[in-house]
């Protein structure tokens, strides 16, 4: 016996595929003909994944000493390992190995080996990032991660860590500039003692309501 689709399926189908019922039902379809329909329908699962997570340059411990005297030579850039991830910009985006303590406070903060990822900056007179950014900045001779201040004419490059000095930059030494939007840990943080913090703050308004409505 054989099975016929009800009409609400095939008018589903015809909608779907932005095809007449009169095709559907009379024609033979192949499968590029039904792609011609709906254009953005793929079976290549390569092309799919390089959409939806296309690939970003990154700054790993190999190529990061000589970023600062190659970042402006495409075949360098080229040759840099990627990662993919769905960011909504990868065309002005970067990842960064993180290669020292500098970002880290109370044992807390970034970690080597830890990855940042930022958006390019083209122009600090244009687009400046806000006060205490978080920032990799490639001068002429290396590259740095922290946060960035600006003080008159000059950009001030300040670690968490209070035992390091800041870094105090002329714009003209500055090569590029990338705010950090992401961060990937090599460890799961810790993030006990801010959910406390949370819960103490809650607590004491609670308190205060409490007393507000006796």
């Amino acid at each position: 016996q054989r099975s016929e689709p009800k009409i609400e399926t095939l008018i589903k189908i015809a909608n779907y595929f932005s095809i007449s019922l009169d095709d559907l039902l009379t024609h033979e379809l192949t499968v590029n003909e039904l792609l011609k329909f709906k254009g953005d329908l793929t079976l290549n699962a390569k092309e799919m994944t390089n959409e939806l997570f296309p690939p970003i340059g990154f700054v790993s411990e190999t190529f990061i000493k000589d970023y600062p005297f190659s970042a402006d030579q495409p075949a360098f850039i080229a040759s840099l390992p990627v990662i993919k991830l769905p960011l909504p910009h990868p065309e002005k985006s970067r990842a960064f190995v993180v290669q020292n303590l500098e970002m880290t406070q109370n044992d807390r903060g970034y970690y080597p080996k830890d990855i940042v990822i930022g958006e390019k900056i083209d122009s600090l007179d244009n687009n400046k990032p806000t006060n205490g950014a978080l920032c990799v900045i490639a001068t002429n001779e290396v590259v740095i991660f922290r946060r960035l201040f600006f003080s008159g004419d000059h950009v001030i490059l300040r670690a968490d860590h209070k035992n390091i000095e800041d870094i105090k930059l002329s714009p003209s030494e500055i090569k590029e500039v990338w705010e950090i939007k992401y961060v990937f840990c090599k460890r799961i943080p810790d993030f006990s003692d801010m959910v406390e913090g949370r819960l103490t703050m809650i607590h004491q308004e609670i308190l205060k309501l409490q007393e507000l409505t006796k």
